[in-house]
């Protein structure tokens, strides 16, 4: 992994790996691991996550599993058990959280402050085209319909072309409402990206539908797109999930 981040061209910053008991004998594959980053001048942080024990034993019992070391003892000694097999990691941690009385978010934003907020809060978001008739993407956050647009597939010259030809691109924009929509759904978009991005989401999809995902969806997921892409917190993809099936 560390060979890969390290290739030529590679656009990798930062690697994060997670390591817990059930992989056995880790303790010694850490120092390996932080003796080889220190010959190639990398000096890696450890995090160390821990709980009270009233808290992981509600938690397991929450999830009705075992423990990893329990085998035939109770849950508490298992619980001892790791304790003092991480013994020698936490003594050496950079940093450690206690995350007894923490929310998902509230563990996020702790590391996030201690590892760089700024390189985790870029959002990604797929702005993907698609025609109602062949069904809903299955991945999609949010779902808008464009069919109040006029139609291109009723005017004989626009018909065969796309909506990425600009004769078919004109006619759509040019539509009363077309501008007016773009306007408010940005706007709108951009609250729903920011409030994912608070609570964490990073990847969003948001779906443009028309009949067939040809016409209009395709032009207005290409306008909405070149409408984010000047947000620099913003990664910008355009699917055309329908394109070319008609």
């Amino acid at each position: 992994m560390v060979d890969f981040g390290l290739a030529a061209g590679s656009r990798i910053t930062q690697l994060a790996v997670v390591m817990d008991v059930r992989s056995r004998g880790f303790t010694g594959d850490l120092d390996w691991v932080r003796n080889d980053l220190a010959t190639r001048n990398i000096t890696p942080r450890v995090l160390f996550m821990e709980a009270s024990d009233d808290m992981l034993v509600r938690r397991y019992e929450q999830n009705r599993r075992s423990h990893p070391l329990q085998g035939e003892q109770t849950l508490a000694e298992g619980i001892a058990a790791e304790r003092e097999m991480l013994a020698p990691v936490r003594a050496t941690a950079d940093l450690i959280i206690d995350t007894s009385t923490l929310s998902v978010r509230g563990l996020r934003e702790s590391i996030e402050r201690a590892f760089g907020g700024e390189a985790v809060a870029h959002s990604n978001v797929t702005v993907e085209s698609f025609g109602f008739k062949y069904g809903l993407p299955m991945d999609a956050d949010m779902v808008m319909d464009v069919r109040f647009l006029p139609n291109p597939h009723w005017v004989d010259d626009l018909r065969p072309h796309s909506g990425q030809h600009p004769a078919v691109r004109d006619y759509v924009l040019g539509q009363s409402g077309a501008a007016e929509f773009l306007d408010t759904y940005h706007r709108l978009l951009s609250l729903v990206v920011e409030g994912y991005r608070r609570e964490g989401k990073r990847y969003m999809t948001v779906a443009i539908g028309c009949t067939g995902g040809k016409h209009r969806s395709v032009v207005i997921a290409e306008a909405l797109a070149r409408r984010l892409e000047p947000d620099t917190q913003l990664s910008v993809r355009v699917l055309h999930r329908d394109l070319g099936r008609e």
